[in-house]
Parts: C-alpha cells; structure tokens; sequence
C-alpha cells in the first residue's frame, strides 16, 4: 500500500488481541485524548478541520466543518452519536473496527466529545451486530474500569458517560435523523431539514452525528497532525479510506487505501484479480445505493470522492461490490430493488410506492412477461423518486436502476417478452440520466 495503516495497523500488529485495552495501549492509544484534553476545544476543531478528513458514512461532508457548526454556550446540552448501524450492502469495515479495534473507535468518540463539549455520547448499533457489540461492550467496560469513562476522564475536568444503544436491524435507522428519532423511542423515520441536528437533534438540543470509521480516524489525527494526515490522499480527498471488498476476487476483505489509489490496480494487484473462469462485468464502488461502473468506466478511475463522481459513481460508504459476467444485471437489479422496497420506511409516498413498484417490474422482466413500456416505467418511477423525498433513500434505488439499464441495456432487452427498440430505450435513458451523480 503507499499510505501508512492509519485505521488498521493495531488489528494487524496485535492479531486475536488488538481488541483489549492493553493491547491498544501498547501501540500508542489513548495518547491522542490526553493531548487533545490539554488543548482548547477550538483548536481541536481547527486541527480536525485542517486535515481534511471527510465523513466515512457515505455523505463525505468535512468532518471538522461539522463540529464547528454546534453553538457555543448552548443552555442545552451537547450530545455525540456513533453511528455503528452499518446496513448498507456490501459494507462491513465499521464491523471490522468494532470487532478488531473498539478502542479507538471509543478514543475518537472521546475527543470529539471534547471538542464540542459533550458529556454524554451515545453509539448506535446496527441491530445483526451481536458479535461486534460484545466487543464494543467489552471495551467500554474496560475503558470505565480503568477511569478513562465517568468523571474526571484522565484527571481532567471534563466528565463523559456513553450509552449503547442496540437497534433492531431498520436500514433507515442509519439515516443521522432516522437514528435520532430511534434513540428518542419513535419509529426511525427522517426528519425534515432544517433544523439541522447541530443546531437541533437529540432531545431537542444540538447533536453531532459521525460515522464509525470517521471517529477511528481522528485518534491519528489529533496525535500525528493535521499536516501529516493532510499529507496523503489528494488535494480534495484526503488521507486514507476503508473499503469492503466482495464478489468473485481472489482476495475479498477490508483493505485501507490511500484515497486517490488507482481502482483497476487495486482490483488487479491488491485483490489479485478476478476468480478464474470469470470476467469483469462492473463494479459497485461504494455500497449497494451507488450506481454500477462498467469494465471501461473502472480503466483510469481513482478511489476518491472526485475521481468517482466524474465517472458517474460516488465513495459512498466505501463498498466495493465487484460483478461477475456469469451474472444478469437483471437479477442484480431486483436484489437491490426488493432491499429498498422491504426497508423504506414509509414516510414518503414516492419512496414507499416507487421503490415496490420497481421491484415488481424488474420482477416482471425476469419472469420474461416484460416489456419495453416496462423499461421506460422504471426510468420514470426513478425521476419522480429522486431528490423528491426527505432522506435519499429513494435516490438509492432510483441510481441504480437507471444505471443497470443504462449500462447493461441488452440484458433487460433479452429477457424482455416482445421486441425492444434500443434507440427508443437509450432515449428515455437519456431523458433519466440527469438524476445519476454529476462531476461537481
């Protein structure tokens, strides 16, 4: 790799233990809280800010700009929340961490605590997470025996508790205003914006909401320095990346990147290529809500937030979904549209209505009693779903649907009961393909 283990040097140095206190702090941890206790709250912000360090969760929003939003002197109390309801398809680094690294994990949560003044912090866990939990748990009870939780955390004046809470398996709950309502014991369902939860989130008081990777990272930060976090990855997309890697490769797994990696060395030298008696039909860059890049797209992209936005696709949440040709873009399509369809949560009639109405069409094709009209719905159903609903959960069936048919048109095509005009379709496509991601 040429960026240095910034997320998973103790999971690698420290195999079978880097989960336990000990460990963690046998390699440098908890060193980073100490320091960031000795310096102001701003000047945490600012370093933070400095890096460049970008929200890990999908939405890639600046992760310091985001603490700087909370209101100084607020008569209301400051909350953190951990988001560990990692429910997007093809995405398991956040597990990773937990189960191999909690500590530093909780380390960031703790600095960002202090950097906006929070004394109770929250982490959020995805509902199927048993064996990540008892791991999390485990470290906290750690962190509290040891005085590093409760009052005085590291002899300072700062007190901080954190709460677990365990969700019940809800995709939507990892939308940042689902889990508030979540944690507040309502239904997970969105929350118009503004107000925005820095200025109004939980309970009703100003809130920062990060995801699990993006927590891990900020220990190196603070102890490093801006500059040498800043100092990798691009001018846009700094530092280093998780992404969880699957589908027929030699090698799948979690690998750390420096952002910026080339995407067909990585597929070819890194996971050493694709399984024998395969070929590549496309890749889905950052979990399953993203649209699919084909073999020609992938030659040349780079692995950051600008280089996959100008071929189409985005970083999302970093899940690296590579396709088999032996596989039907069709049937591609329909697994993703019955996961939408099952876990919207209703609110928003072109969400709930839209993403089943997908799904029973794209089944419709692959029974073979489709037809071109069908095609040209789908395309329709997904403009009047993007960008019309409170959250993008539309949008996340909606980009891949007009991208598998856009991309693999001869796939629909052929199963489809009559004849298909293929001009026709590349019409209507090119009416729809204003809602994919755009080069910014």
């Amino acid at each position: 790799m040429s960026a240095p283990q910034i997320l998973m040097q103790r999971g690698l140095d420290r195999p079978g233990e880097s989960h336990r206190l000990e460990a963690y702090e046998a390699v440098g941890g908890y060193r980073a809280i100490r320091k960031a206790l000795s310096m102001s709250s701003e000047a945490i912000v600012e370093e933070v800010k400095k890096s460049g360090l970008r929200g890990r969760g999908g939405a890639g929003f600046p992760t310091g700009t985001k603490w700087s939003f909370i209101p100084r002197g607020s008569e209301s109390p400051t909350y953190l929340i951990c988001n560990s309801d990692e429910s997007e398809p093809g995405t398991f680094k956040d597990r990773w961490l937990l189960e191999n690294d909690p500590h530093a994990v909780l380390e960031g949560m703790m600095i960002a605590a202090v950097a906006i003044d929070c004394h109770l912090m929250f982490n959020y866990f995805r509902g199927e997470f048993s064996y990540p939990l008892a791991r999390w748990r485990a470290a906290v009870d750690e962190a509290y025996a040891k005085g590093y939780l409760g009052k005085g955390i590291f002899g300072s004046d700062h007190d901080l508790e954190v709460v677990t809470h365990y969700g019940a398996g809800a995709y939507i709950a990892g939308e940042e205003t689902g889990m508030i309502e979540s944690l507040e014991g309502k239904k997970a369902q969105p929350r118009n914006k503004p107000p925005f939860p820095a200025v109004e989130g939980l309970f009703r008081s100003p809130t920062v909401i990060n995801n699990t990777e993006t927590l891990a990272t900020v220990p190196w930060i603070v102890e490093h320095g801006a500059d040498a976090y800043a100092q990798y990855g691009t001018e846009k997309s700094r530092g280093t990346k998780l992404w969880s890697c699957s589908g027929p490769i030699a090698r799948p797994g979690v690998y750390e990147l420096e952002m910026g990696y080339d995407l067909m060395q990585f597929l070819e030298d890194d996971l050493g290529g694709m399984l024998d008696g395969v070929g590549l039909k496309g890749i889905i860059p950052g979990g399953s809500s993203v649209p699919v890049l084909t073999p020609d797209e992938c030659r040349g992209a780079k692995l950051d937030y600008e280089g996959l936005r100008e071929r189409g696709s985005l970083v999302g949440s970093g899940g690296f979904i590579v396709i088999g040709d032996n596989v039907s873009a069709v049937d591609c399509l329909l697994n993703l549209a019955h996961f939408y369809a099952h876990e919207s949560c209703g609110q928003c009639t072109p969400c709930r209505e839209g993403c089943g109405w997908i799904e029973q069409l794209v089944d419709k094709i692959l029974l073979g009693r489709g037809t071109e009209a069908d095609l040209a719905m789908i395309l329709r159903i997904s403009d009047l779903m993007a960008g019309k609903t409170i959250c993008a959960l539309a949008d996340a069936m909606a980009w891949p649907a007009v991208a598998f048919i856009k991309k693999y048109p001869d796939d629909f095509a052929a199963l489809c009961a009559g004849p298909v005009d293929m001009d026709a379709l590349a019409a209507e496509v090119g009416k729809r393909d204003h809602i994919l991601p755009r080069a910014s």
